[in-house]
């Protein structure tokens, strides 16, 4: 007889693999979102070269890719936010507090394309878009209407705004200022990334090197002026949007925001007094496995290179924090019933994957802005992962899973070779400007589209599971026309009715710190408080500064 504690005798993976890669399959194409070829399973062979301690350790510990807090949930729950501008400035101003009163615990802010690209409402560019894709603001008075009854120094309040960050930033700074708040009181994030505005997005005004200019006068004068504000969120989220797979999010994001680390330093600041002030903001995918470990992979990669690289000493300056939106491009005009499951699991894959910050897109974003019963679904989701299926009880569940911790490797080690590869370009800004950023995405967008025209790849409802003759029947929110008129109406009557000699003292100050090299932030503040509007602001840098034209990539 054998006795039955002794271990028995196993095959080798490899042998295993033999037999397993033998047996029938259902003929779909086995591989991550992102293309990377996936075994069957995972054992500890596959992670037999981890050091724990090293390489994972414990939550709240370096390299801290277990999660940036000990008890991570337990202590304190992602804060909670659902993108909301639209229309008048009045309009948001309501949806902001519908959100507040049915739980929402921080504010995040659209805004119309005008605002995005530097135009005021009156604009003849802006015809045809005022308040259509998020909240119109073109004037401090158009900012303190935004925020009419809600304390600035009650609720964290995020701003998705890139080029005229500076003038929206100083708007705000000057509504709290209107209020009785002090600066040091506010919390919130800017986004404020234009690097992967030239990347992706493509919202940009000036040219690069211009741009980094204005954002580093941003964070010298938060971490000096505003030191619980994020200056910056370097965001990967925008990037993952354009096609690249979840390891070119993370490298390009990453390399991003070294390089607003990089140019900060050069300016002659402390890298501990101005790192624990940079946040990241990243795309939570269709594939639950990968996204989790590319969040894990951020977080050791960030940490080794501030210690290692950029010599902080500050632990605060190795924690890669960050904010977590669901995927826009996963969600389908078809069936849109079925985002609600979609956004499910990428919001859970963000809450394994150690988010701070959390939004979940709307089913009917596809069609058009979310309404109010969209949005409120879409923050019951967040509410019930938090509280009802039990995955915050213990911080990083997954860690030590063979397959989570190899998946964790391979993106780490393929983002240090896109790090080398863009450091043998000259940097970051040279890669923009020779188009090795767009051509990695562009090939990476192909070869999945590839994938879902050959039905290697499904989507429910899209190129399988397809309902003939369907029928959308939900609420669409409609912005009517209404709203550019009263927004020009207002915008005219508050230029009749300033001081003439404030705004044009206030922009030839502007111009003169433009040429001079001296911190922007103080005058755009100015400009602010003298009713100086968005677009006068980016029309009299642009004299200085230029504007930026990209060059045809093929």
């Amino acid at each position: 007889m054998t006795n039955s504690s002794e271990p028995q005798k196993s095959v080798s993976k490899a042998e295993w693999l033999e037999a397993a890669e033998k047996a029938k399959t259902n003929g779909m194409k086995f591989t991550s979102l992102s293309g990377r070829k996936l075994d069957i399973c995972y054992t500890p062979e596959d992670v037999k070269e981890q050091n724990y301690y090293n390489e994972i350790g414990y939550p709240g510990e370096y390299p801290y890719t277990r999660g940036i807090h000990h008890n991570m949930y337990r202590g304190k729950i992602w804060t909670m936010r659902q993108f909301a501008g639209f229309g008048t400035p009045e309009d948001t101003n309501q949806r902001f507090k519908y959100l507040l009163e049915h739980g929402q615990t921080g504010l995040s802010t659209a805004f119309d394309l005008p605002t995005l690209m530097g135009w005021d409402s009156d604009a003849p560019l802006s015809e045809g878009e005022v308040g259509i894709c998020g909240v119109a603001i073109s004037s401090l008075q158009d900012m303190e209407i935004l925020f009419d009854g809600i304390p600035l120094d009650k609720v964290s309040t995020s701003m998705t705004i890139n080029s005229p960050a500076i003038m929206v930033y100083a708007f705000y700074l000057a509504v709290a200022e209107k209020q009785g708040v002090p600066f040091s009181k506010l919390r919130g994030t800017l986004q404020n990334d234009i690097l992967k505005e030239y990347i992706a997005q493509k919202e940009y005004i000036y040219p690069p090197k211009e741009s980094m200019r204005i954002i580093t006068d941003m964070i010298e004068y938060s971490t000096k002026e505003v030191p619980q504000f994020n200056p910056v969120s370097v965001s990967g989220y925008h990037i993952r949007e354009a096609g690249s797979t979840a390891a070119q999010e993370l490298a390009f994001t990453l390399a991003d925001g070294f390089a607003y680390i990089e140019h900060c330093i050069e300016r002659g600041m402390n890298v501990d007094d101005f790192a624990p002030r940079i946040s990241h903001f990243f795309n939570s995918h269709l594939d639950f496995f990968e996204e989790i470990a590319k969040f894990r992979a951020a977080r050791r990669i960030y940490a080794k290179r501030m210690k290692n690289k950029y010599g902080a000493k500050n632990p605060k300056s190795w924690t890669l924090r960050f904010h977590t939106q669901t995927a826009g491009c996963s969600l389908t005009a078809q069936q849109p019933e079925n985002n609600i499951v979609r956004t499910a699991i990428e919001a859970l894959a963000a809450v394994l994957g150690g988010t701070q910050s959390l939004h979940t897109n709307s089913m009917d974003e596809t069609l058009a802005l979310p309404s109010d019963k969209a949005v409120k679904i879409a923050l019951r989701t967040q509410q019930i992962i938090a509280y009802e299926h039990g995955v915050i009880n213990v911080a990083d569940p997954l860690g030590g899973s063979y397959y989570v911790e190899k998946l964790t490797d391979d993106i780490e080690a393929e983002a240090e070779k896109y790090f080398d590869l863009i450091d043998s370009q000259g940097g970051v800004i040279a890669c923009i400007e020779n188009g090795f950023f767009q051509r990695e995405i562009a090939d990476a967008a192909y070869r999945y589209q590839q994938e879902l025209d050959k039905k290697e790849k499904i989507v429910v409802g899209v190129n399988d599971f397809v309902e003939e003759d369907e029928k959308i029947d939900i609420p669409i929110l409609l912005i009517s026309k209404e709203v550019e008129e009263k927004q020009v109406r207002r915008l005219r009557e508050l230029k009749a009715s300033r001081n003439a000699d404030d705004v044009r003292n206030s922009l030839a100050e502007l111009r003169k710190s433009a040429v001079d090299g001296t911190n922007l932030m103080p005058r755009v503040l100015d400009c602010a408080r003298k009713y100086v509007t968005l677009g006068e602001m980016c029309g009299e840098l642009k004299e200085v500064f230029g504007v930026y034209e990209e060059q045809a990539v093929f």
